[in-house]
């Protein structure tokens, strides 16, 4: 027996569902839901560790460098799951925010769970991503043994980069080759070992508030309009209409045919109406200010 995996809190027996192959439905599903609700305490006691990889991922991307997830099985999934929706929430390049998993792409829909112990494969995929040390890495695994995510953050560490740690175990082996180490502690699973659940759940929280806290803060958002999001589709569309809406008091027909003059940027057509600029114009400002949408309106206009 592996006297690290054994010692493990993601390993050990719930005994507050030990019970639970006998339990009704109802009682299944409120031993399951009560188990969850102590997760966000346990996040919550990480936001010191959190503020930290924000500002470290904040000054990367402001600088030009990329954020790079990397992780195994569900953490794997759920890393790239957080990296593909900040293209079309916040209009960043998909390329400046990645998530990789091991095994490839074809494990996000088939598990290859022996990739995880893959040393050589993980430093290969720093090598393959061409990380360098204007870049950030986080690594994902719920043990914080992955060979695959230990070897990549430590390659990724060798060559420069910063380097951030999400586990849900302290004292890990993963922390020593992490800058900054988030981990948010959520006891036994009420299947054990089974780390989709209570440990997942903790990492997709996290996962939210480094990206939506980071594109925030690099001004992809106005108050909490997503501003930059890509007018892509009818919702999309739709939802940039009334986003202009809030934020300009304009009506329906004038937020439409704004948003059009704009490229469908809807962040373009808002520093439109609020300055009275015209798209070239008015996008001039909001490169001047890098993207800021309040900064760019504040240098036009009192109102913001």
């Amino acid at each position: 027996m592996d006297e690290y995996l054994a010692r493990l809190t993601t390993e050990e027996i719930n005994e507050k569902t030990q019970m639970i192959d006998e339990c009704t439905t109802e009682q299944m599903l409120r031993l399951m839901n009560e188990q969850d609700a102590t997760v966000p305490a346990a996040v919550a006691a990480e936001i010191p560790q959190i503020v930290k990889a924000v500002d470290i991922l904040h000054g990367v991307l402001k600088n030009g460098g990329r954020m790079f997830y990397i992780g195994a099985g569900s953490s794997g999934r759920l890393g790239v799951l957080d990296a593909s929706e900040c293209p079309p929430t916040f209009g960043i390049d998909p390329l400046r925010v990645q998530g990789h998993i091991a095994g490839g792409d074809g494990a996000l829909r088939i598990a290859v769970e022996g990739f995880e112990d893959n040393k050589e494969e993980g430093i290969a995929l720093i090598e393959r991503c061409g990380v360098t040390d204007k870049d950030a890495v986080i690594g994902i695994t719920a043990s914080g043994s992955a060979q695959f995510v230990i070897a990549g953050l430590n390659r990724a560490r060798e060559i420069g980069a910063a380097t951030i740690g999400l586990v849900n175990n302290k004292h890990s082996k993963l922390e020593s080759v992490c800058d900054i180490c988030i981990a948010p502690v959520v006891g036994p699973e009420v299947i054990m070992g089974s780390t989709r659940l209570k440990a997942g759940t903790a990492q997709k929280l996290v996962l939210n508030m480094l990206t939506t806290c980071t594109m925030v803060k690099l001004g992809k958002t106005y108050n909490n309009l997503m501003v930059d999001l890509k007018a892509s589709n009818i919702k999309l569309i739709d939802r940039s209409v009334r986003i202009i809406k809030a934020a300009t008091g304009v009506d329906d027909k004038t937020a439409a045919a704004v948003l059009e003059s704009a490229s469908m940027s809807c962040k373009l057509a808002i520093m439109m109406i609020k300055s009275g600029l015209d798209a070239a114009s008015a996008q001039r400002v909001l490169d001047q200010c890098e993207g800021s949408l309040k900064a760019a309106i504040r240098t036009t206009t009192n109102v913001v």
